[in-house]
């Protein structure tokens, strides 16, 4: 059941990034985010207060949390990333974004004198920036073009997205993690509209088609809260190391849906950025890919 659940989430999460490139169209891109995470915060907010007991922050710890996660994984990661996608489409967005574990184990390592990387996770690192390069090639010609704008954007939202992860975990929390969740996606999407009100976007600008309609409901609802009360389920049940390995299937659910949905193709390059992505997180975290295959395989043993 774990296994299915598991999928599923990829299957939601990965579809998140092609609903993006279809919304896009019809949203300016930060009041977009904005949206998105303002039904979605209210939504699970209101599960977590009907579900859990601590759903209301009251400590100092809560209030870090709250905002570190607000600040960094939701406004900062989701704003970086839908101005992207504005230039990259949502299957190549979906590798760069792939390098966050990678970008964890390296801002861990910088700010936290327990966390070492070993010289062969150091070689997982250099896989890891290798990949990217491969992603975007750059050139003398291209440098400054849109796409490497793009990906120059998607990159620095992956950045953001890991040093949240990695800042917020020093904050002990007493509320419940939907209620975490849902008031860092609330202060999230505050943080976005001060920005999209600060760059001149309006709402007067949205249009409301059936494409746009359909694409904010699905990243609001599915991608949103149906995905989320999994990944609550799987946390508890399978732990979050393991559950981040979700991330790996994403690129590739969201390049197949694109060509399903869009008709995009992806570039060699891409997949060749992506494998050396995925190789460089195998050598940083090999100890979790051997404990999540031993669990998936009971008969595996370590030799």
């Amino acid at each position: 059941m774990n296994g299915v659940m598991f999928a599923l989430l990829a299957l939601f999460w990965g579809g998140s990034f092609v609903s993006i490139d279809v919304g896009l169209h019809h949203f300016p891109p930060l009041l977009f985010a904005a949206v998105r995470y303002d039904v979605a915060g209210l939504l699970i907010l209101g599960y977590a207060a009907v579900t859990t007991d601590r759903w209301k922050p009251q400590t100092r710890g809560d209030v870090l949390g709250i905002v570190t996660i607000g600040a960094f994984i939701i406004a900062g990661h989701h704003s970086l990333l839908y101005l992207g996608q504005e230039h990259v489409p949502g299957a190549l967005a979906a590798v760069i974004v792939s390098l966050s574990p990678v970008l964890t184990a390296v801002f861990a390592s910088t700010l936290f004198a327990d966390e070492h990387v070993t010289p062969l996770g150091a070689v997982g690192l250099l896989c890891g920036v290798v990949g990217v390069a491969i992603v975007a090639n750059p050139t003398p010609a291209n440098l400054l073009s849109t796409d490497a704008v793009g990906i120059g954007l998607v990159f620095l939202a992956a950045a953001s997205f890991a040093l949240g992860s990695v800042l917020s975990q020093p904050f002990e929390t007493g509320v419940s993690v939907p209620a975490l969740q849902g008031w860092s996606m609330l202060f999230g999407s505050i943080l976005i509209h001060a920005v999209s009100l600060g760059t001149g976007e309006s709402p007067a600008a949205i249009d409301w088609s059936m494409s746009a309609v359909a694409s904010l409901t699905y990243l609001v609802l599915i991608s949103g809260v149906v995905a989320f009360l999994i990944y609550f389920h799987l946390l508890d049940t399978i732990g979050a190391t393991e559950l981040n390995l979700v991330g790996y299937l994403e690129p590739v659910v969201a390049t197949l849906l694109s060509w399903l949905v869009l008709g995009e193709l992806v570039a060699s390059t891409t997949v060749i950025g992506f494998a050396a992505i995925f190789t460089g997180f195998a050598l940083l975290k090999r100890d979790v890919l051997f404990d999540f295959w031993r669990a998936a395989s009971p008969s595996v043993r370590r030799v």
